[in-house]
């Protein structure tokens, strides 16, 4: 196991899974972010250097101190080998499988290492997949050939306008994170909502007000630089605020040049249809996350 340090390690390893993508996608995003300051404090451990086998991204152990909190205790894994990847998994120094955990990856073949550790580590494990999809200004960027091959446009479709008398542009802060929170798939608890308070602090979110001067619609940005977490209440639905919420927060990412991408559930056909509607770019390979509990 190595720790890998500075810039200029970080920085070798940012280029090296890009030429991964997108099935590195979810580790790329995280080291990109790392490279930009690390604002969520995270760590990069691979079980060799330079040719590395797996990438484990992971906070630092002394912010893993609630064992029950799987928001926190979240890793980030690429890999290139699963047989080395298992092994480097089952070392307790890379993963406390003695937590409360959730592991995020674009690889859906990762499934089958986890079910082994589950076998031998004793932990039940969860998988969620879902459709994972990117900006085409990043395709453009970083997997043109997805671009070429699905024969799209790299021009991305600007949503309808939006009455800027009855919204009002603006950004999310702490006291929005309950409201967040409640319409969040994934959320619904105390840890959750203080996953995304950190969010809310640490990266760059947009959100529309209403009439009553609160937030209608909105986007986040988690520590893998995905666009999460978004959502409009109900009474403002179907009137394109999603479109214009989505939109201007992927213009604020791509003048920092962070990487664009985001994930839905199968069934959320109204989501499928913003994203081809906005020109956006389905990935060959999924989002996964595998939510892991001790026995």
């Amino acid at each position: 196991m190595l720790h890998l340090q500075g810039p200029q390690m970080l920085q070798m390893l940012e280029k090296s899974l890009r030429k991964s993508l997108p099935e590195s996608l979810k580790v790329y995003g995280t080291v990109f972010h790392i490279n930009q300051g690390n604002p969520f404090k995270l760590k990069t451990l691979v079980d060799k250097w330079p040719d590395f086998n797996a990438v484990v991204i992971r906070p630092e152990e002394q912010d893993m101190t609630d064992d029950l909190d799987h928001y926190t205790n979240t890793y980030q894994i690429y890999y290139k080998d699963p047989k080395a990847c298992q092994e480097f998994l089952g070392i307790s120094k890379v993963i406390n499988w003695k937590q409360h955990l959730q592991i995020q990856s674009s690889q859906s073949s990762l499934n089958e290492v986890i079910k082994n550790l589950a076998a031998t580590k004793s932990f039940q494990v969860k998988q969620t997949q879902r459709i994972l999809y990117m900006s085409t200004q990043t395709a453009k960027k970083l997997v043109p050939s997805l671009l070429e091959a699905k024969n799209l446009s790299s021009e991305s479709v600007r949503p309808k306008a939006i009455n800027e008398e009855i919204f009002k542009h603006s950004s999310l802060d702490v006291t929005h994170a309950a409201l967040v929170d409640k319409f969040w798939y994934f959320g619904g608890n105390r840890r959750s909502q203080r996953f995304i308070e950190r969010c809310i602090q640490t990266f760059p979110n947009f959100c529309l007000l209403g009439p009553e001067g609160t937030p209608v619609s909105w986007a986040l940005m988690d520590q893998s630089g995905e666009i999460r977490m978004g959502a409009t209440l109900p009474k403002y639905r179907a009137q394109g605020l999603a479109s214009y919420v989505l939109n201007s927060q992927i213009q604020a990412t791509k003048k920092l040049g962070f990487p664009t991408y985001y994930h839905t559930d199968r069934a959320n056909k109204i989501v499928q249809k913003i994203s081809d509607t906005m020109n956006f770019v389905t990935m060959p390979c999924d989002w996964n996350q595998w939510k892991c509990v001790p026995l």
